[in-house]
Formats: structure tokens, C-alpha cells, sequence
């Protein structure tokens, strides 16, 4: 297969990363000749590459070693060294270009200037100390994705507190399954949002999750409804300072692994996992990752369709790192037309503009036409992340989107918030592939057996530490869950929970997930959270929900149910299961079908079988995917074989 698309010799000479290359070969004299020889010199020199990158970043001086144990789990990172994330922030202050260009469905375009952000961030700041939030406490956010998250995130990192947050689409439930296990001192929240042409005031869940949060001591509403929130602080009176004198921005100096974000796994079982962010490993690898690998600097707008409960909000963020105007869009990315986040782009300039496969081929389905209908021509890049994208979709973005644009396709998660694999300027595209390995990404595939493999499907592991491997998961006081989750398959190697091929050409190929996580939307949610509301219901005996991932980029997710003496699938309890779904776990996560079943097969010690279904809708050898034997009722499997969308194959 040829590339669809190849980096002209303009291109690598005005990367990014050609520029850092030159900057290491001046440093230390390794000369790179092309990506894959920097990407293997900086997996083989893992201090030299980090040290390298803090240098050509200009962070400031190191306090002692780089990278003082490279164990997995328990690396430590600079050790000693101090420093605030929003301090890189505030080092890109300029006049010339808004920070943030807010996009909604309802209103004009609104631009926050950079001085607005930083005043507003330091006012807010002053805000939360005033209600006392200290170093290491936790300030929740319920909103949408507002420029107004971003400035309380920017805030509570300042002040050395701890951000975590989820969007407006989550039922109090859900919401409080997360945010409740943190106990906040603070909840940051919006009246509501618009999607889809459609209000929706979450005053009622707002009353809600407050009420599931003792440990609160205030809570700050922005009035995106124009509705009032009860007992709450308005936005404008935080974002104001009491003696009526201009803000100053202060932050508090922390350890580098001090905690600056915490976001949640999908909570396949129990309740989701709060998974620990440090401030520096994620400064480190967000410049890595936006201003290396994705190009992005002062004189780009970057636009990701996202939310606050994606990771990919907060990876979004970090073009306000190297000097970008960022994009903040709360409404629906196919209202009032399926083009929507096209003519999104084209009205904000965006150069790079960042979407879903889902996004992709319900575009190809309405027959839109990017290129002719909208003008994209400052677009030098489309991302894509959330599932794999398949050739066909690749191709059709190569050809109805625009000249020379790349197709920059990402895959690595919540769990280090930034991607494993990737694009960069200077390597070429291969369709349904992705280009490389990150820099300092020791990636690579394993069979079974734990031994490395090329050319066929293994599991994702990354050999070797990255700084933003969580600092810890919440209440996990030894460890046990981390190491569990990811070192527990090859000890002392990351086992991601992906399937790959490493091709011949150092490009991957990404299979989908090796786990029971539902992936819709790019928004992640677990199983558990499923069962939880639906097993309630008194007709449901049991549930078992899918996420399979389609050959055409699709994605199917099928609920089958069992049900109880004398229950019957009607149309009316299937509406009663998709509301059950919409109003306390996800709008977004209603499944495509529900679909009676025999039973619902277990191993022997009664775990459900997810896993296994699901790769048997995806065309596994049904021989291969689960030793019958180990199986509660094997006869199932059969019948769930035969399944297919739309029913039996």
C-alpha cells in the first residue's frame, strides 16, 4: 500500500520537530537522520530525550537527576525539581491572537484574549482560596465544554489544588459515581447547555449531585442558560476581584508529580477509577505532544470536538502551552447539518481540527463535500481519535477534505492522558495506519507469551516509563489497582488493553480495545455503569452490553437482556431501558439494539463474558476466543455467534 499522504521537503524543514532534532544533535551529537532514528534514540536514551525536551522547552532548572528509577510502576521523575503547569500558561501572553475562540449553537463567536484568561484565572484563584481551597484539595467541574472550564481548571492548578471534572451529558449518578469519591470543596458548574437545537437546564441535577457531596464548601455557577442556580456564587462575582484592584496571577510552586488533574477510567467494574495526573509529567508530554508531534504553535487554532469527560478535553488544553488559540464548542457536532464541525472550522480558521471515525462516516453517509463546501484552507491537519479509523474513511478525508491536508490519526487514553501513537510533520501517512511511535514512547507489540511480534495483531505494551503514567489512582494506598491495571499481563511492562500491528514501515495498525470498555463517541463509559441502572429495573433479569467496533469505522453497541418470570420485551420496556440508559447514566450511551437472550454467559467464577462476545462479533474463530470449558454454560456462546447487527447473521 502507498502512502496517501507524504511531508513535502518544506514540511520537514519547517517542523517542529526538525527544529528540536538540530537542537539535539547541537546538545549531545546524536544525529538523527530521519523520525524513526530520533524516536529510537530517545526510547534507548530516555533521561537524555526528557532532559533534551526541558531544555528546548526552557522550563527552567532541574534540581537533581532526570529519571532517578525507570521501575514500572514507581518511576521517579525529577525528583526535587518544582514547578506549576499554569506557569507555561502565563509565558504566552501576547496581544496579537485570543486564547480561546468559544463556539456555540445559539450565540456568536466569542473571543477570550490571553490577558482575559490569565486575569480571570488569577480572580478565580483568589475565588477558591476565599472559599478555602488548599494545596492538594479537589474542586470538581460539572459544565460544559465553556471557555469558563478552562479558566477554573487553569485556576485551581495555580493554587496548587486538584482539578477533576466530567460534562453536562452525565446523570447526577454518574457524576457523583466520580466526582463523590474525591470529596470536593468546591463544584464549579452551568446552569445547562444547548445541543442539537435543544436546552437543556441541569438545574434539577446540579441540586442532585450537590446533595451526594457533603465535603463542599461552595459551589460557582456560569449562567449559560440565563436560569439562576440556587445558592451558588455567580461566575462573573468569582471571576471579580473584592477590592475592585486588577488580579495578579500567583501560582504555587509544586513537586513534579504533584497532583494536578485527576480523570476517570470507564469503570468496567465497580465504580470508575480516578487516575492521578502529575503537573509534570503532563507538561512534559503535552509539549511533546502538541507542539513536537502535531505541529502546533503561536500561530495555530487547534479545534478538538470534545468534552470535559474525555481526556482529549484536557490534551485539548494544552495548545494554550505552546502559544495556540484553542477552540471550546458545547454543542452538537451534526446540528443543524452533519457538516457541522466543518463550517466550525472554517468560521474559526481552525488548522488543525480534530474528530471521531463516527464523526467521519456519518459525513460520508450524508454525502457531504468538505473541501467545496466550506472554505478550510488554513486546515493543515485533521486528527482523529476515539476508535480506529478504517481505510475507506481515511481516504475519502484525503480526498473530499482538502490539498496536502494530513490525516493525523492518535490512539493512547485517559490512562496517560496524551497518545501512544501517532503523526508527526515529517512522516508519511499510510491509510488506516498510524504514521509512528511518539517520541519517548517505548512501544511495542507482545504475543501471549510476553515476546515481542511484527506483522501480526499483539497487545499494546510500552516497555519503558513516560512522565505522565498516572502518579497513582485515587484511594489506592498501595498501589495494588495500578499495578493491577496495567502490569499485572508482563510485569514490569504497560499492558495497554489494545490490540496492534507494528508494520514493516514502523507505522500501527489499531485493532480496538482488548478490554470490555464502551467507546461511543470518543467518550468512554464502563459496562458497570449500565448494569447499574438497568439490572434495577424489575422486568430486567440480567444485562450484557457490547462495543464492537465495525470494518466500515462503524460502531455497534448491542444491550442483550434476560429477563424475569413473566416479563416480556415489549416495545414499551425497551423505551423504558433506553430512557432508564439516557437519564442516569449517558444520552450518549443508549444502545443501537436490545436484543432478548437466552442467558448470559460467565466464567465459572461469574464475571461476565464481554470480552469474548465481542470479539466474536468482530469475526474471531469462535475456537479461539474463550476455552468453553471455562465457560458457565458454553452453549451460549453459540447463539451469540450467530448475532450480528440487525440480529442473527
Amino acid at each position: 500500500m502507498q502512502p496517501q499522504w507524504v511531508p513535502t521537503e518544506e514540511d520537514i524543514a519547517e517542523a517542529r520537530i526538525t527544529d528540536f532534532a538540530r537542537f539535539v544533535a547541537e546538545r549531545t551529537g546524536v544525529h538523527a537522520t530521519d523520525y524513526h532514528a530520533l524516536w529510537q534514540w530517545s526510547v534507548d536514551d530516555l533521561a537524555g530525550f526528557w532532559h533534551a525536551l526541558w531544555d528546548y522547552f526552557e522550563l527552567g532548572d532541574i534540581a537533581g537527576e532526570v529519571l532517578a528509577s525507570a521501575e514500572m510502576p514507581g518511576a521517579q521523575w525529577f525528583p526535587g525539581t518544582r514547578l506549576n503547569y499554569v506557569d507555561q500558561v502565563i509565558r504566552q501572553l501576547r496581544t496579537d491572537r485570543p486564547a480561546i475562540k468559544a463556539v456555540s449553537e445559539d450565540a456568536p463567536i466569542r473571543e477570550v484574549s490571553w490577558a482575559e484568561l490569565i486575569d480571570h484565572t488569577a480572580a478565580f484563584a483568589q475565588t477558591l482560596r476565599s472559599l478555602g481551597v488548599r494545596p492538594g484539595d479537589r474542586v470538581a467541574g460539572y459544565l460544559p465544554n465553556i471557555p469558563e472550564a478552562v479558566i477554573a481548571f487553569l485556576a485551581t492548578a495555580s493554587i496548587g489544588a486538584i482539578w477533576s471534572a466530567c460534562g453536562q451529558d452525565y446523570s447526577p449518578k454518574a457524576a457523583l459515581d466520580r466526582l463523590g469519591q474525591l470529596e470536593p470543596t468546591v463544584l464549579v458548574t452551568a446552569d445547562g447547555y444547548r445541543f442539537g437545537g435543544k436546552a437543556h437546564d441541569k438545574r434539577d441535577d446540579i441540586a442532585a449531585l450537590r446533595a451526594g457531596l457533603d465535603s463542599l464548601k461552595g459551589t460557582i455557577a456560569v449562567s449559560r442558560l440565563g436560569l439562576d442556580v440556587p445558592d451558588a456564587t455567580s461566575w462573573d462575582e468569582a471571576v471579580t476581584t473584592t477590592d475592585g484592584l486588577p488580579p495578579v496571577i500567583t501560582t504555587e510552586s509544586v513537586d513534579f508529580d504533584h497532583p494536578l488533574w485527576i480523570v476517570f477510567s470507564s469503570g468496567t467494574t465497580g465504580l470508575p477509577k480516578g487516575i492521578v495526573h502529575g503537573h509534570g509529567g503532563v507538561l512534559l508530554e503535552h509539549l511533546k505532544a502538541v507542539a513536537l508531534q502535531s505541529d502546533i504553535g503561536p500561530e495555530d487554532t487547534f479545534f478538538w470536538y470534545t468534552s470535559p469527560s474525555w481526556m482529549m478535553w484536557n490534551f485539548q488544553i494544552a495548545g494554550l502551552l505552546a502559544g495556540a488559540t484553542i477552540v471550546t464548542y458545547d454543542g452538537s457536532p451534526t446540528a443543524p447539518t452533519p457538516d457541522a464541525l466543518w463550517r466550525i472550522a472554517a468560521e474559526v480558521g481552525a488548522t488543525v481540527l480534530g474528530a471521531s471515525p463516527g464523526y467521519v462516516l456519518a459525513c460520508i453517509k450524508a454525502g457531504s463535500v468538505p473541501r467545496t463546501e466550506h472554505d478550510l484552507s488554513a486546515l493543515r491537519t485533521v486528527g482523529i481519535t476515539g476508535s480506529s479509523l478504517p481505510t475507506s474513511s481515511a481516504l475519502w478525508l484525503g480526498e473530499n477534505v482538502g490539498e496536502h491536508v494530513q490525516v493525523s490519526s492518535i490512539s493512547g487514553g485517559t490512562d496517560v492522558v496524551s497518545a501512544f501513537i501517532g503523526g508527526a510533520r515529517t512522516v508519511p501517512v499510510w491509510p488506516g495506519e498510524l504514521s509512528a511511535p511518539f517520541l519517548g514512547v517505548a512501544l511495542d507489540a507482545y504475543d501471549p507469551a510476553g515476546q515481542p511480534v511484527r506483522g501480526e495483531v499483539g497487545e499494546l505494551v510500552v516497555t519503558a516509563p513516560m512522565p505522565s503514567m498516572p502518579v497513582s489512582f485515587w484511594r489506592d494506598e498501595d498501589g495494588k489497582r495500578y499495578h493491577d491495571a496495567y502490569f499485572d499481563m508482563f510485569p514490569g511492562v504497560w499492558r495497554h488493553g489494545d490490540w496492534i500491528t507494528i508494520t514493516d514501515h514502523h507505522s500501527v495498525v489499531v485493532h480496538g480495545r482488548s478490554d470490555s470498555t464502551l467507546n461511543r463517541h470518543g467518550i468512554r463509559m464502563g459496562s458497570a455503569d449500565i448494569y447499574q441502572s438497568v439490572e434495577r429495573l424489575p422486568e430486567i433479569a440480567e444485562a450484557l452490553v457490547i462495543g464492537a467496533e465495525q470494518p466500515d469505522g462503524g460502531y455497534w453497541m448491542p444491550l442483550f437482556v434476560t429477563l424475569a418470570p413473566g416479563a416480556e420485551l415489549t416495545d414499551e420496556l425497551k423505551a423504558r431501558v433506553n430512557s432508564t440508559i439516557r437519564t442516569e447514566v449517558s444520552p450518549r450511551h443508549v444502545p443501537d439494539e436490545i436484543i432478548l437472550a437466552p442467558g448470559i454467559p460467565h466464567t465459572r467464577t461469574g464475571k461476565k463474558l464481554e470480552v469474548p462476545i465481542k470479539k466474536l462479533f468482530q469475526g474471531a474463530d469462535p475456537t479461539r476466543v474463550v476455552e468453553r470449558s471455562a465457560v458457565d454454560n458454553p452453549d451460549l456462546l453459540d447463539w451469540y455467534g450467530t448475532i450480528r447487527p440487525g440480529g442473527r447473521g
